[in-house]
């Protein structure tokens, strides 16, 4: 279920130099000649769906707003938070948004449905999951085998949580009927269902998942936070937070996709030399959880994950399609063109702009 209205366009705190630095580039661009016209967005006004926009998934999102990276490309940007779990179709009033801000592998559960959809700017290498075990309902634990018949959370089911804690179990012998996952959000309700003793387990992403380690609440079995341990658990680096739309969006609107490809790639720029003091200032109060330094040591924990340049690579696309054959009967790996639920076109450009 969507929130009333999209974010604000800036409830942060960007560098007042740079806004009007980039207030001023803006201007500029509108009065430029006819020649630059033709790159102009086809669509300025886009909405973006996205599932917890405050979770580190969802940085290089939140960057590209805060810091007036979007508006620097001539797009209006309104981000609409939805359900976790919810399905495209009905993450927004009146209809399917024009883009969304999620996992890569829902491009590959929507061409098995018959629905083309594709990534074309990827902000996350890793699926950044972390699975740990409660210290209150299993302080004994010894192995996976101790989660059979418990009760694992996870942000919803049929998401990456679900997924990465399905992949672990399975590769234990432990089939996905002989555990209970119920879905707990990627919040505050995710971390009062683990104090609470409502589950036993939890698969989810961080800031939660920090908050519950620093505060000796669970103990990390499995962290895909990691490009090792994202290897160790699916065979090989796996594609996951990106931008991805409908193709025929994409097809029609190349100048709009070329411009959120260029605002998410200069995100990605801009945090591989940010540093704390530069974090903390351009999100959103409300994503610090009262914590500057919890919020900081989540972001450490995930920093590896960020990707660099926007580009999804062929082999960790084959990665997320056997993972999610694995972990989805319904998806026929052999019926899905990894060709079309992605494409590096505008990434690449993107690429060469920023020096990502």
């Amino acid at each position: 279920m969507l929130l009333p209205s999209g974010w604000p366009e800036s409830t942060g705190r960007p560098n007042r130099r740079r806004m009007v630095a980039l207030s001023a580039l803006i201007g500029v661009s509108w009065a430029a000649p006819a020649v630059f016209a033709q790159s102009r967005p086809e669509k300025a006004a886009i909405n973006i769906a996205v599932e917890n926009k405050a979770a580190f998934y969802c940085l290089a999102l939140t960057l590209a707003e805060q810091l007036g990276f979007f508006r620097a490309e001539g797009l209006e940007v309104n981000i609409h938070e939805s359900a976790p779990g919810t399905r495209p179709v009905q993450s927004a009033p009146g209809g399917v948004p024009d883009v969304f801000c999620g996992p890569y592998e829902q491009t590959i559960q929507l061409q098995s449905r018959n629905q083309f959809f594709q990534a074309f700017a990827l902000h996350g290498r890793v699926p950044q999951v972390a699975i740990g075990v409660s210290t209150k309902t299993l302080p004994a634990y010894k192995s996976l085998s101790d989660l059979k018949g418990k009760k694992i959370g996870v942000t919803a089911p049929g998401s990456t949580a679900a997924m990465v804690a399905s992949r672990v179990l399975s590769r234990a012998g432990i089939q996905a009927q002989e555990v209970s996952f119920v879905g707990v959000g990627a919040a505050g309700a995710a971390v009062a269902a683990l104090r609470n003793g409502q589950i036993d387990a939890i698969s989810n992403l961080d800031p939660v998942m920090t908050m519950l380690e620093q505060k000796g609440d669970v103990r990390i079995i499995t962290d895909t936070r990691t490009l090792k341990g994202t290897t160790e658990v699916f065979g090989g680096a796996m594609p996951a937070g990106c931008l991805y739309a409908p193709t025929e969006f994409l097809q029609k609107n190349p100048a709009t996709a070329q411009a959120l490809a260029n605002a998410m790639v200069h995100a990605l720029k801009w945090l591989q030399t940010a540093g704390p003091g530069d974090i903390i200032n351009a999100v959103p109060e409300s994503y610090l959880l009262s914590d500057r330094g919890l919020y900081l040591a989540a972001f450490n924990k995930v920093r590896e994950s960020i990707a660099l340049d926007g580009l999804i690579p062929d082999d960790g696309a084959k990665v997320a399609l056997r993972a999610l054959a694995s972990f989805d009967p319904g998806i026929k790996a052999d019926k899905i063109v990894l060709a079309k639920t992605f494409t590096n076109e505008f990434a690449r450009k993107a690429k060469e702009k920023f020096k990502a």
